[in-house]
């Protein structure tokens, strides 16, 4: 008995070395799968894509305004804050400043009216910046240029007026634009989620140069820039609800290297606080939207709230990660170009 149980003693001993060994090399295939991953998703071993980060004028260059408890609806000239510069957003003398900046791309708003032009101008009313009122699409384009977009701006609740009567007639068209600017890469957003306006616009698109429709980026209402995509598959674009689909399925397949379609000929636009949750974030996983068709740009953090503002001071600067070469989205490329510049 005492040779039995000496003898299943160094069974048992046997077969704890054995589970110990397999439990070892369990571990190790974990660990070695975790340094795979990393590695390939790795920043690091991934070059920068250019020496320098590009800027993109949101609006062109405007005058600046206070963002304390506005909603969809604040009319933002009544709450400007003086920016240093003459310039209105959305005009061919803001284009022309920004451009001027080193502006990679200048985004810029547009509605279409009832003479089936495009009228570049943000707002859906023309009642808070302008001296006009009424919707802006229900507008021919001959009307809305006779307005005063200066009209509204004031920085001291009605006090003083600085822009009245200074830009009488400077509401361009979208083909003013396009044919002022015609070497030029630009944003557009539309305003409308209307198809039908996507059609027009389409075709509008398609009288352009066929090498010049590849320097414009398509934004806002999804039915609207989808109707565009139809004639123009090509064409990059982005929406909020292709944006959401793109960062989502991304994080939780991008460690594979997988790009899903949502994130494909586009030009992302990251919260920057978003971004870093981004795999391979920020070198390899601009490498990888490159790869794609889609450049991306950074705007400043997202709040919950909505879309969050750009890169609008000097400051905000600091939150980009080392060697960013990626896009800047920014209201003050007055501020943001000259920064860099002096880096």
């Amino acid at each position: 008995m005492k040779e039995v149980r000496v003898r299943d003693k160094h069974l048992s001993g046997r077969q704890s070395g054995k589970a110990k060994s397999f439990r070892w090399l369990q571990w190790g295939a974990v660990l070695g799968a975790c340094l795979v991953l990393y590695l390939y998703n790795a920043s690091f071993l991934a070059r920068p894509l250019a020496e320098e980060p590009f800027l993109l004028a949101h609006r062109a260059l405007g005058q600046a305004f206070d963002r304390t408890g506005l909603t969809a609806t604040s009319c933002t000239a009544a709450s400007m804050v003086p920016a240093g510069h003459a310039y209105l957003e959305n005009t061919l003398p803001a284009m022309r400043a920004a451009f001027g900046y080193s502006a990679a791309y200048v985004e810029f708003d547009i509605h279409r009216t009832v003479d089936d032009s495009f009228a570049v101008f943000h707002d859906w009313t023309t009642d808070c910046r302008t001296d006009g009122t009424g919707v802006t699409r229900e507008q021919t384009m001959t009307a809305l240029r006779q307005l005063d977009i200066g009209f509204g701006y004031t920085a001291d609740g009605g006090e003083t007026w600085p822009f009245r009567g200074k830009a009488q007639g400077m509401m361009p068209s979208m083909t003013e634009v396009l044919t002022t600017f015609p070497v030029n890469n630009f944003v557009i957003d539309i305003k409308s989620n209307d198809p039908e306006e996507g059609k027009l616009l389409a075709k509008r698109i398609a009288a352009l140069e066929a090498s010049y429709q590849g320097e414009l980026i398509l934004t806002g209402g999804p039915l609207a820039v989808a109707a565009v995509q139809v004639q123009h598959p090509d064409l990059r674009a982005v929406t909020r609800s292709q944006l959401k689909a793109c960062v989502i399925k991304y994080f939780a397949l991008g460690w594979t290297g997988y790009v899903p379609a949502a994130c494909r000929q586009s030009m992302l636009l990251l919260p920057a606080n978003v971004a870093p949750w981004m795999w391979g974030w920020p070198h390899r996983f601009a490498r990888r939207m490159h790869n794609v068709g889609t450049d991306i740009a950074l705007i400043g953090p997202y709040d919950g709230g909505g879309f969050s503002q750009g890169f609008d001071d000097v400051d905000a600067l600091k939150q980009l990660p080392t060697d960013y070469a990626g896009g800047i989205w920014t209201d003050r490329i007055d501020l943001i170009s000259t920064a860099l510049a002096d880096k």
